[in-house]
């Protein structure tokens, strides 16, 4: 149910940005405008905390045969290779407002990957519920659905998701008091037409 914003709700974002990188990758070979995330979680409420929960070395993929120019707030991953590229993707995110939280990808015997950031997004949202009044979690994973439900009944707090509603957990969306689908955000999605014809920070879509 969609909930009236208030603007002496107190807000606090954690995106998990492994599931939306590769969320608006596979469904729209694009990239978030994370300014304009933020912007319009926010809208008219007062936000506290907004942490983005980033793992090196995993989800930034280089643009070939393009300038490593300043990073931007309003782009998911500067051009250029390797390091240069997730730094400057760092530093976007940062630009844009968030907090960084941030591990290394850990590689096991076997080829085996793991870096995910679930248990320690909870943990923060939980700690930081406190001085919260509304929770969001930018994320489709329906892992997440323990932890809405303690926030909502444990914490007494509101809680809202957003996420690209075709890759969103349907659990998870029918857990939050407000599901918000990034697919009807104008400006979030940067498709890769769109920074051909502008430079790549300058061209959300609307």
């Amino acid at each position: 149910m969609k909930q009236a914003a208030n603007s002496n709700q107190r807000v606090g974002i954690f995106v998990d940005v492994q599931n939306l990188y590769h969320s608006a990758k596979n469904l729209y070979q694009a990239r978030v405008n994370y300014t304009e995330l933020l912007k319009h979680l926010v809208g008219p409420r007062q936000l506290v905390r907004a942490l983005a929960y980033v793992v090196k070395s995993e989800g930034v993929e280089p643009q070939r045969g393009a300038h490593v120019a300043p990073a931007s707030a309003n782009q998911d991953a500067s051009s250029g290779s390797g390091a240069a590229s997730e730094s400057s993707f760092f530093e976007a995110l940062e630009k844009a407002g968030f907090e960084l939280r941030m591990k290394d990808l850990q590689i096991y015997a076997g080829g085996m990957k793991k870096g995910d950031w679930d248990v320690g997004l909870a943990v923060d949202a939980i700690r930081t519920s406190d001085m919260l009044d509304v929770v969001i979690i930018v994320t489709g994973d329906g892992d997440f659905v323990p932890l809405v439900n303690y926030l909502k009944w444990g914490a007494g707090r509101t809680v809202e998701a957003a996420a690209f509603r075709r890759s969103a957990s349907t659990k998870l969306v029918e857990a939050v008091d407000e599901f918000i689908n990034l697919e009807t955000l104008p400006r979030v999605i940067m498709r890769a037409a769109a920074r051909r014809r502008k430079t790549g920070a300058n061209a959300p879509i609307n």
